[in-house]
């Protein structure tokens, strides 16, 4: 296969995954990796094994399928609107669980399907602004391990596993299509994974998988009728579960600053310091307006949708150190983050982790 045959494949199997039965998604998405693979081999000017790529995508796949899918379970419950059912999946072996916010956020009655049992569950807590909910039952239960999401670049394969309607557990098979932290001009909280990844309604709080069968976010929200979803990253959901575990709740780091746009990046960052705001953090730290931001903890600063995204995982009482560009000099400052003064009014100005468009939980009959 010469390298524009395998483009026109390539373009061809994209194409398709824009619509189609989920079975056609699938082939396509693995007929473009395929293309992909050949179009590798054809560079080196060796043979394209086509067959071989397509059976090694296809063992992996079912292989990860079959070693998780016993730890992916399905959630119903009770909310305003009548009954609901999505996924969630189990984290550790004493019946903790993931799901997403508008499966286990607001419902009662919760009622976890885990083989043949139907165990109540409790809420521990249902976080609105990371757009997830953690669930524990009374049980000893299968679980899934982490991965690292930073590790995920575009074109990256991945998976889920939930269940749709009212359906047996069925996996999706797609790929990484980017990080984003806005859709349709509103801010997440932090930086989501956009999958290309099919998905329907009752696969809300589904874990996205590598490869290797390691959890590396949680199906948030679907976009254009379900052929792709935002994916909270493994990462941030840890943030929520370990502040839970500390505190009992969360507790985000605010700094007190308003962060602004250079037109020309300063030590590699655009961010400057645009305000710092009265009895704040930042104020008793000794950041001062015009400020650029280098780097925040061990992460670097190259715009302010970096802060954005690391504020996230900010915590309130836990010291950090700011670096700083401030004229020819670096500076380096110890600050420590301050639980938000308004909090609630500045949930209300951040985007929900969960978009308009298709709910992922989906209504059951009343009398179910």
């Amino acid at each position: 296969m010469n390298g524009l045959t395998a483009s026109k494949s390539l373009a061809h199997a994209f194409a398709r995954t824009s619509s189609g039965p989920l079975v056609l998604r699938f082939r396509s998405i693995v007929a473009a990796s395929t293309a992909a693979a050949a179009l590798v081999c054809a560079s080196r000017a060796e043979p394209a094994d086509d067959a071989g790529v397509l059976a090694s995508i296809d063992r992996q796949v079912r292989a990860v399928f079959e070693k998780c899918r016993a730890a992916v379970v399905r959630i119903e419950a009770s909310d305003a609107h009548g009954r609901l059912s999505g996924t969630g999946f189990f984290i550790d072996p004493n019946g903790t669980l993931y799901t997403s916010y508008s499966v286990g956020g607001e419902s009662h009655d919760i009622v976890v399907h885990l083989g043949d049992e139907r165990l109540p569950a409790t809420r521990k807590i249902g976080d609105l602004r990371s757009g997830i909910a953690i669930l524990k039952v009374e049980a000893g239960t299968p679980f899934l391990a982490f991965g690292n999401s930073r590790d995920l670049a575009v074109a990256s394969p991945v998976m889920t596993i939930g269940y749709p309607f009212d359906l047996p557990a069925s996996p999706s098979f797609g790929m990484i299509g980017g990080r984003d932290i806005k859709y349709l001009g509103r801010y997440f909280a932090t930086e989501h994974i956009r999958a290309n990844v099919p998905v329907q309604r009752g696969q809300g709080g589904a874990p996205l998988l590598n490869l290797r069968g390691e959890v590396v976010g949680i199906l948030i929200s679907s976009l254009d009728q379900g052929s792709a979803s935002f994916a909270l990253p493994i990462e941030a959901a840890e943030k929520v579960r370990k502040d839970f575990l500390r505190f009992r709740e969360v507790r985000r780091g605010w700094l007190g600053i308003e962060v602004g746009t250079l037109d020309a990046p300063l030590s590699g960052s655009t961010a400057f310091v645009k305000d710092v705001l009265p009895d704040s953090p930042a104020l008793k730290a000794g950041v001062r307006q015009g400020d650029v931001l280098v780097r925040v903890g061990d992460r670097a600063i190259t715009s302010p949708d970096d802060v954005r995204d690391v504020s996230f995982f900010l915590t309130a009482d836990d010291s950090t150190t700011l670096r700083l560009a401030r004229g020819s000099e670096t500076l380096d400052l110890s600050i420590q983050p301050a639980d938000h003064p308004e909090e609630s009014s500045a949930l209300k100005r951040i985007a929900p982790a969960f978009m308009s468009g298709p709910d992922l939980a989906v209504p059951l009959d009343k009398d179910e």
